[in-house]
């Protein structure tokens, strides 16, 4: 029971605002919910299982210690992966030939491969005595996460915090791959000294992708504002907020900067007023507005 308990933990932690949580929430937009469940158990339990069967061959031939350092270090990548945030829009397309099960159960499997999932999958199978129970944990955890995530984007009208739940996943599997360093390094390499090096290197590590994602978030949302006031057609007196383009403008500024910027229908005045508020802001948003409309 403690091996479903981990995986079922390890899997949800990991899947909680991941983008096959997010196609799920597509998917149920297009097919019933029980169909998607469905077609995630399928899809999982085939990608699970070739993972975790990998994974517990590869114990039987290489020493047990070996392995669960390997997993541990595994972990730690986990960990450092959990943290990057992607903020390209992603549009699934979910048209197909095939019924809404298989649909869905091919794009989980397809989505699934090389992913951070599969590979915790492989690991925890490598060091599982009832590696069923491993398979029944994770893909118990992708029905679970798909779920909460049509009920989010369904009732809630909004997913969980993406930031947030990568955060904690991030620190969860660095914990259980530090914790497993720990446990099977040799004694010799356990020193006061050693573990301040770690530590610190795990430090910059998170630190890094820290600041990448906030750099690939500016890029992102001064982007998408660039763009969006391409659209704008300086209507001045003219302008209405019930606008499509001021509506999705209104969106973006919400999420980027917390608040809205004043918009009259001019996009000189709109500039000016966003350089009072944030001139690096401004300046990159202007630059890449100007590129857009040459």
């Amino acid at each position: 029971m403690k091996e479903f308990l981990t995986a079922f933990s390890l899997i949800t932690l990991a899947e909680m605002g991941d983008k096959t949580q997010l196609l799920a929430l597509a998917f149920a937009s297009k097919f019933s919910p029980l169909n998607v469940l469905l077609g995630i158990f399928i899809g999982s339990f085939i990608n699970h299982g070739i993972a975790i069967a990998i994974g517990n061959y590869i114990s039987k031939v290489i020493p047990i210690n070996t392995v669960q350092l390997i997993a541990s270090l595994l972990f730690i990548f986990f960990g450092l992966w959990s943290l990057k945030i992607d903020y390209e829009s992603e549009n699934e397309d979910t048209k197909s030939n095939y019924g809404p099960i298989i649909t869905v159960a091919l794009a989980f499997f397809i989505g699934e491969l090389g992913d951070k999932t599969q590979l915790t999958a492989m690991t925890l199978g490598a060091n599982s005595s009832f590696p069923i129970l491993v398979l029944l944990g994770t893909v118990s955890a992708m029905v679970f996460t798909g779920g909460m995530g049509i009920v989010a984007g369904k009732i809630l009208g909004k997913k969980i915090p993406e930031v947030t739940m990568k955060i904690i996943a991030s620190f969860v599997f660095l914990f259980f791959g530090s914790l497993g360093l720990y446990s099977n390094l040799a004694q010799k390499y356990i020193t006061p000294l050693n573990i301040l090096v770690y530590l610190l290197i795990i430090s910059a590590l998170v630190i890094s992708i820290i600041k990448i994602n906030i750099i690939k978030r500016n890029k992102y949302y001064q982007n998408e504002l660039a763009q969006i006031l391409t659209q704008c057609k300086s209507c001045k007196e003219k302008h209405f907020k019930s606008c499509v383009v001021n509506i999705k403008r209104e969106e973006i500024e919400k999420e980027y900067l917390g608040e809205n910027i004043p918009f009259f229908g001019d996009i000189i005045s709109y500039f000016e007023s966003l350089k009072n508020k944030n001139y690096n802001i401004y300046h990159n948003i202007e630059m890449v507005y100007s590129n857009k409309k040459r």
